[in-house]
C-alpha cells in the first residue's frame, strides 16, 4: 500500500471513530449510580447526609405537565439530632435533581 492510502484509510478511521463516539454520547444517558451522586452533592450543599439509596429501574415522572423519566431514591439527614428522611427524583437525561421533598 503506498504513503496515500495509509493515510487516507488512517484519517476515514480516525473520523468514522469521532461520529460513531458523538452519536454514542447523543443517546446515552445518566446511570443511576451518577444520578445518586447528583443529587447526594446537591443536598451535601445544605449539610451533611448519613445514608443514601436509589432504585435502580427508572419511572415516569409529571411534573408542571412534562413528562421525565428519572430514578427515585432519598437521602437521610441528621436534623437537630433526629434523623430526616428526604426522597427525590433525578432525570435520567440530564441527571438533575427535578423534585425532593421530605419523606
Amino acid at each position: 500500500m503506498s504513503k496515500k492510502k495509509i493515510i487516507l484509510a488512517a484519517g476515514l478511521g480516525v473520523a468514522a471513530g469521532y461520529a460513531a463516539r458523538q452519536i454514542q454520547n447523543d443517546y446515552q444517558t445518566v446511570t443511576p449510580e451518577k444520578a445518586l451522586n447528583n443529587a447526594k452533592e446537591a443536598f451535601k450543599r445544605t449539610g451533611p447526609i448519613s445514608g443514601s439509596w436509589i432504585y435502580m429501574k427508572p419511572e415516569e415522572v409529571e411534573k408542571n405537565g412534562l413528562l421525565y423519566t428519572a430514578y427515585r431514591g432519598g437521602v437521610t439527614r441528621n436534623i437537630d439530632g433526629e434523623n430526616k428522611q428526604f426522597e427525590f427524583h433525578v432525570d435520567q437525561d440530564t441527571g438533575a435533581v427535578i423534585n425532593a421533598s421530605q419523606a
